[in-house]
């Protein structure tokens, strides 16, 4: 069943982890997908799994965090497709692991301007585009983190939680347009970020282990699958809500 048939996304940070399997899913759905990232290689490289399938991709080289950037990726989907009908904001980096009085200070900067107004401004833009269109379904990636506290995570975190804010601004002004607003909160996942984290600090691979009441971690494909719930009619009722998908960790 192809849930995203003749539809035009674009995916933030699509070149590894979460974002390029759910760009992968997304064009396996029928979605053409706008590939952006900051790593031409990795973008590139998912592009050419989506094409070698038989989908429509086209990558764009995006650091989120620069407005001109985020508008560029927007105006490639306007261009090559003809539109814009789901955005999916997922770039992230996931800061230092230090407590809030060591936290370094251009790091947590980095953090906000990445995490948060990385997803400002691809809402800003798409939001232009999606008017112009008739429409569309935004998904931000938000965190278990922008939930609940997770000590040593502070920026993260903050970011995270204002992801999820922003998230109901964006339902509340545009549900009139046919614009519904979303985000995801995934829990521990297995990706990239996760493996770099577990090897700067090995002593946080049990505690990942653990995290959630389901035993071990989410994989990538566990995410896409709700992202493509929120992207989809399936959610054609669903606007301002974050999504936790993290095993059952906040019922805790």
């Amino acid at each position: 069943m192809a849930l995203l048939e003749d539809q035009i996304a674009v995916i933030t940070g699509a070149g590894s982890g979460i974002g390029r399997e759910t760009a992968t899913t997304f064009a396996d759905h029928g979605a053409a997908v706008v590939v952006a990232d900051i790593d031409v290689e990795g973008g590139e490289a998912t592009v050419e799994t989506i094409t070698d399938a038989g989908g429509e991709a086209t990558f764009v080289e995006t650091d989120v965090s620069d407005p001109d950037d985020a508008k560029a990726m927007i105006e490639t989907a306007v261009d090559e497709y003809g539109g814009l009908d789901i955005l999916y904001n997922n770039a992230a980096i996931e800061g230092p692991v230090a407590k809030l009085e060591e936290y370094d200070n251009d790091a947590f900067e980095q953090v906000i301007d990445v995490n948060l107004k990385g997803v400002w401004y691809g809402m800003k833009y798409g939001i232009e585009a999606m008017l112009a269109d008739g429409g569309g379904s935004i998904i931000s990636a938000s965190s278990i983190g922008g939930e609940v506290a997770v000590p040593q995570y502070s920026g993260y975190g903050a970011a995270k939680a204002a992801v999820s804010h922003l998230t109901k601004y964006a339902a509340l002004e545009y549900a009139e347009d046919g614009i519904r607003a979303n985000a995801v909160a995934p829990g521990i996942v297995r990706t990239e970020m996760i493996e770099r984290t577990i090897e700067e600090h090995p002593e946080m691979e049990e505690q990942f282990q653990n995290t959630e009441p389901m035993p071990g971690l989410a994989d990538p494909e566990e995410i896409a699958n709700a992202v493509v719930f929120l992207a989809s009619d399936l959610s054609s009722r669903v606007t301002g809500t974050t999504l936790p998908v993290e095993g059952g960790y906040l019922a805790q």
